[in-house]
């Protein structure tokens, strides 16, 4: 990124105040330019792939359940605290993490993607939902069975196969691939996996010191 700075103003221009005489006619020009309002909900926006929307619970398609395997990651990274679990262990099943309950509550939620990262069997996601507004509180406070739901309501609506679907906040950036869990080795652009951002180990080979 380059910064320009503006030169220094002479005498008559802080006289005359030039800066208000340019805002001004630039608000005279927007007066009676043509309106660029989208006309919602007519007009759809375009949602791009990663954006942070509706929560929800991603479904194993094997077992109809969801994939969360009560690591409970991503209630720890949670800034907000926002993510409630609630498990067991099932001794005939090997002491395999059974989930009793898995909470939400949406209003709190920051939508910064940290339980998307974490999440080591990209179990959680935050969809391209962005239509979900209520007039009360306890529907916005998902359960696991809405989590669960929304997922289902979110794959249907998919242009795409749904084995095709990357969402990007599960490949977390600036990992590199061999230090992740195996689910999390997805096929993402080099550019949000951070293969092509010079920091780091990158910046230190772009321009460190050049060994004679």
């Amino acid at each position: 990124m380059q910064i320009q700075y503006q030169p220094k103003r002479g005498l008559l221009a802080t006289i005359f105040q030039v800066e208000i005489l340019q805002g001004m006619a630039l608000t005279l020009k927007r007066l009676f330019s043509k309106p660029i309002t989208r006309q919602y909900p007519e007009e759809k926006p375009q949602i791009r792939l990663g954006f942070r929307g509706q929560h929800a619970l991603v479904r194993d398609p094997e077992t109809g359940l969801s994939k969360c395997v009560g690591c409970m990651r991503c209630a720890m990274a949670c800034p907000s605290r926002c993510i409630r679990i609630r498990s067991h262990k099932d001794k005939a099943l090997g002491s395999r993490r059974i989930i009793d309950d898995y909470r939400i509550e949406s209003l709190r939620c920051v939508y910064c993607g940290y339980c998307e990262e974490v999440c080591p069997v990209n179990a959680i996601v935050l969809t391209e939902v962005y239509e979900y507004g209520s007039y009360d509180r306890p529907s916005l406070y998902f359960t696991m069975e809405q989590l669960l739901g929304n997922w289902d309501r979110f794959a249907a609506g998919l242009d795409q196969p749904l084995e095709a679907y990357v969402n990007p906040f599960w490949r977390p950036r600036g990992l590199p691939e061999h230090t992740l869990p195996a689910p999390k080795r997805l096929p993402v652009s080099p550019e949000w996996s951070g293969e092509q951002q010079v920091v780091g180990k990158n910046w230190r080979q772009h321009h460190g010191p050049k060994q004679s």
